[in-house]
């Protein structure tokens, strides 16, 4: 079973301020398209849908980890 990823997922106690910011804060809606758009491409590739090198997915999945962490500092700091 795949792991689930995504910021509500990930962040359940900041649901209102995930929607807030998504909202008011063009830098984070920005970040956080990003952020889902790469999560979206590492589940196809886990689900075998698309089968690219092992270094591409280890990219993807540091991208991934420095968006979330981005995300994290912008929805504690705000």
């Amino acid at each position: 079973m795949l792991e689930k990823h995504d910021l509500h997922h990930e962040f359940p106690e900041y649901h209102d301020r995930i929607h807030e910011l998504k909202g008011s804060n063009h830098h984070f809606a920005r970040l956080f398209e990003e952020y889902h758009d790469i999560n979206r491409e590492i589940l196809r590739i886990e689900e075998g849908v698309e089968n690219p090198s092992d270094e591409y997915l280890e990219e993807l999945k540091k991208k991934r980890l420095s968006h979330k962490d981005k995300l994290y500092e912008m929805i504690t700091n705000s």
